[in-house]
């Protein structure tokens, strides 16, 4: 099996920024497409990015364009989320998700999920 672990998240005021990651078990990376999710206190979850296996193809949720930059590095077995100007409705438990597939999905049709990790951007 996959095993997912987000790390970077924290504590961050309105216009910050924070690189999270995500590290994948096992030695077949590059086969799977990965996504970010985020779910806040109360509300669904949602989308937020996601990138091919081979890292040429990115897709964003549209909120979050412009600030947010995915990308993996395939050799550490890590994917990214680049988040900038950071905005106080970005505070959410993000997670990160894999599918052996190469192509990503914007639905929650992913085999892999981490853990989480909470980002909180205050006021």
């Amino acid at each position: 099996q996959v095993q997912l672990v987000e790390s970077g998240g924290g504590l961050v005021q309105a216009g910050g920024s924070l690189r999270l990651s995500c590290v994948a078990s096992g030695r077949t990376f590059s086969s799977y497409a990965m996504g970010w999710f985020r779910q806040a206190p109360g509300k669904e979850r949602e989308f937020v990015a996601a990138i091919s296996w081979s890292g040429g193809s990115t897709y964003n949720l549209d909120s979050v364009k412009g600030r947010f930059t995915i990308s993996r590095d395939n050799a550490k077995n890590t994917v990214y989320l680049q988040m900038n100007s950071l905005k106080p409705e970005d505070t959410a438990i993000y997670y990160c998700a894999a599918r052996p597939l190469a192509l990503p999905t914007m639905t929650f049709d992913y085999d892999y999920w981490g853990q989480g990790t909470q980002v909180t951007v205050s006021s």
